[in-house]
């Protein structure tokens, strides 16, 4: 094991190497709150490509993946975490252009909802966007604790801390012109670390044919491809990160940072490639923890470090954990980037405050506020996985009717909401992990259907799905999408301004 004072030591300089980068670079490219919010169409196809990968390939994918080989289906499981990964940035091509078309000027899905739909969705919108983000950066915080522990013997209050405090400094400063820049060296570097480290410690295990004799050995169903535990992973897994990245504010400020709408789509379908392979290599971790007997039910969250820590010597395997780190600055510093702007955008529209630097200060304090609610639960070591499906469930309910709001114009307010709703209450009631909440109430703990994942996730999208389309049959006022141009204005400009040029563009759009 490497000392905790050197590897505590090797964490803060790695993040201070990377702090300092971003801190330069955003130096005099951050002139005001649409800089620091959006970095509108500034970012060609290979910063693009590489912010996207970086920043949805967190430190979960040092863990989730892994423990889903090694507790939830094996190599089916990780196969379908791969595909689920990928269909989320495809769907963001057409979507992302629409959007793009219609909001020139936005910042946000919640700017969209209110305008689109009203403000009962827009709070409902709001609370499980921001939810969502909440848990994902307390997942990564929870992810690389459990990982600098294991190795380091470092206390995870001491790791949330630090690089807590080190993102939130350099995102606070350049917002996402800091952030979009480090994500491309991170993901310079980590690519080739991913595929170092995984191809090193298959060597150190006896090669692949060793490892396949072992896992079959072990467990059989590991490596079974028809395994029915790992079909239905796979399967429910598409819809919970098809929902999450939906309403990821991350992935929205990426798509107005693409300088056109041609690198938006070459950005999001490299994207989509490259995280496959990604994800597959971190699976085959759990995989082989398994097949080797180093992981149990308590421990396969960290199975990607349990087969480090066997095969590699202590001073290589901290070299990959700091792998782990990089991971969790690019993913946290785009989930605080993300929650910045909500707040930023939403304070000036409900207070209707129109100084720039009262807005950022705001923002940014409130900001804080939520790192520092992330870092407390990070330092807790809850299951990574089971953090992230507890977010997800509430997104699938939810991103149904937001996409067919983009498309449609018969779908109301009450017609989305009701579709949220239902889905969400078909949800939880199958969802294993909310099932004692629930049960608790007086009554309800008789009719609950027996609980399971796989109904959950495609319960909450398949009713909300219903419900959504008999809502828009019926239908009530068209809506009209011009308005979003002449309702929604950029920072930038004068609240007087009116864009005939961008109303015209949305009007043709909407036709």
């Amino acid at each position: 094991m490497v000392s905790t004072s050197l590897g505590l030591g090797l964490t803060v300089a790695t993040l201070a190497v990377f702090t300092v980068a971003g801190l330069l670079y955003s130096r005099g490219r951050v002139g005001s709150v649409e800089d620091l919010l959006t970095a509108r169409n500034s970012t060609g196809t290979g910063m693009t490509t590489a912010t996207l990968i970086a920043s949805t390939m967190g430190a979960w994918i040092l863990f989730s993946p892994a423990e889903a080989g090694a507790a939830f289906g094996g190599i089916t499981a990780v196969m379908g975490y791969a595909i689920g990964s990928a269909i989320p940035l495809l769907l963001f091509i057409p979507v992302g252009k629409r959007i793009r078309e219609l909001m020139p000027t936005g910042h946000s899905l919640t700017e969209f909802v209110l305008v689109r739909f009203g403000p009962a969705m827009y709070v409902f919108v709001l609370i499980v966007s921001v939810f969502y983000m909440f848990i994902f950066l307390a997942a990564e915080m929870t992810a690389i604790t459990g990982g600098l522990e294991l190795i380091a013997g470092i206390p995870p209050w001491q790791t949330a801390t630090v690089i807590g405090g080190f993102v939130l400094f350099y995102t606070a400063y350049g917002g996402l012109v800091a952030s979009i820049f480090t994500d491309t060296i991170q993901t310079l570097v980590i690519l080739p670390l991913l595929a170092v480290g995984f191809a090193a410690a298959v060597v150190s295990l006896g090669g692949t044919g060793e490892l396949y004799r072992t896992a079959m050995a072990t467990d059989p169903s590991l490596l079974d491809p028809g395994y029915l535990p790992g079909l239905k992973f796979g399967l429910y897994v598409v819809f919970a990160i098809l929902g999450a990245n939906f309403l990821n504010q991350g992935m929205w400020q990426r798509v107005y940072a693409a300088d056109s709408e041609a690198t938006l789509g070459r950005a999001f379908g490299v994207a989509s490639l490259t995280v496959i392979p990604m994800v597959l290599l971190s699976g085959l971790f759990g995989i082989a923890a398994a097949g080797l007997g180093l992981s149990s039910a308590d421990t396969a969250g960290i199975s990607f470090f349990l087969v480090v820590t066997e095969a590699l010597p202590d001073a290589i395997a901290f070299a990959v954990v700091l792998l782990a780190v990089l991971l969790v600055m690019s993913s946290a510093d785009t989930m605080l980037n993300a929650i910045s702007s909500l707040v930023t955008v939403d304070l000036a529209r409900l207070v209707n405050v129109d100084d720039d630097r009262s807005l950022r200060l705001t923002g940014r304090g409130l900001t804080a506020a939520v790192a520092v609610g992330a870092v407390i639960i990070g330092a807790q070591g809850y299951s990574v996985l089971q953090l992230f499906l507890t977010a997800d469930l509430f997104a699938a309910a939810v991103f149904v009717p937001l996409i067919w709001g983009l498309y449609s114009r018969q779908l109301t307010q009450s017609g989305a909401l009701a579709a949220s709703f239902a889905g969400l209450v078909v949800g939880i009631a199958y969802f294993p992990m909310l099932r004692g909440l629930v049960a608790t109430i007086p009554g309800i703990a008789g009719v609950l259907p027996e609980p399971a994942f796989l109904p959950a996730f495609l319960g909450a999208t398949a009713v909300s799905a219903a419900v959504t389309a008999g809502a828009a049959a019926v239908g009530g006022d068209a809506f009209a999408f011009e308005s979003l141009t002449t309702e929604i204005r950029s920072f930038d400009a004068p609240a007087t301004e009116a864009s005939t040029d961008d109303a015209a563009a949305a009007s043709e759009v909407s036709d």
